[in-house]
């Protein structure tokens, strides 16, 4: 599968990372899509990191993608959001899309799929691929199989696949349809995460 334009969104490469200082790391390393995903924040600080990571990726090729707080999102001017589904249900889309806000959507089965699809999307996540100790899910691991599946029902929508993906499980999951994977704990939890990160950016300038 041809690699898309360095310009495209999301990245083959999409790391999901929970702090100020993970997103200065990877933009600095080159990586083109940062998702910043820092849980249980109050509005003001939710605003204030997201204040700061727009300021490190400012004139860099990096993208960042605010998760959750679709508020803070469009006060700061961010131009990128993510969102659960219990975010979905309670966000404003009609203020997310005023703003310009490209939108991303998690789902797990096939009711979730249709909500989000109903919220015309411009990605699509699927997960957990594997199983995942970083988050408590009360869904079952997807499998490979599923990405195949839900790539087919999605159609031109990028497919971004996540949960426990480690880089040797790349090259199945893009072969299965994904257009981007999501990784958490293979960057961060490896025990040279930089060396992980130029791996994967590596096998997307192999792509090209």
């Amino acid at each position: 599968m041809p690699y898309p334009d360095r310009n495209a969104y999301p990245d083959r490469f999409y790391p999901v990372v929970d702090s100020l200082a993970w997103v200065e790391r990877l933009t600095k390393l080159g990586v083109g899509t940062i998702q910043l995903r820092a849980k249980e924040l109050n509005d003001a600080d939710a605003l204030q990191i997201v204040t700061d990571a727009l300021a490190i990726t400012k004139d860099t090729q990096a993208k960042l993608v605010v998760n959750d707080y679709w508020r803070a999102a469009v006060v700061a001017g961010a131009k990128y959001l993510h969102l659960g589904q219990e975010d979905l249900a309670e966000a404003d889309l009609k203020s997310i899309r005023e703003a310009g806000l490209s939108l991303g959507i998690s789902t797990h089965d096939d009711a979730e799929l249709e909500t989000a699809l109903k919220a015309k999307p411009d990605y699509v996540a699927l997960g957990p691929i594997f199983f995942t100790t970083l988050k408590s899910m009360r869904f079952e691991p997807q499998g490979i199989p599923k990405i195949t599946e839900w790539k087919k029902r999605i159609g031109t929508i990028p497919l971004v696949a996540i949960g426990g993906i480690k880089f040797e499980h790349a090259a199945e999951i893009f072969a299965a349809g994904a257009d981007s994977i999501a990784v958490v704990s293979d960057v961060t939890q490896n025990a040279d995460p930089d060396a992980r990160v130029r791996q994967w950016l590596g096998l997307s300038t192999e792509a090209a």
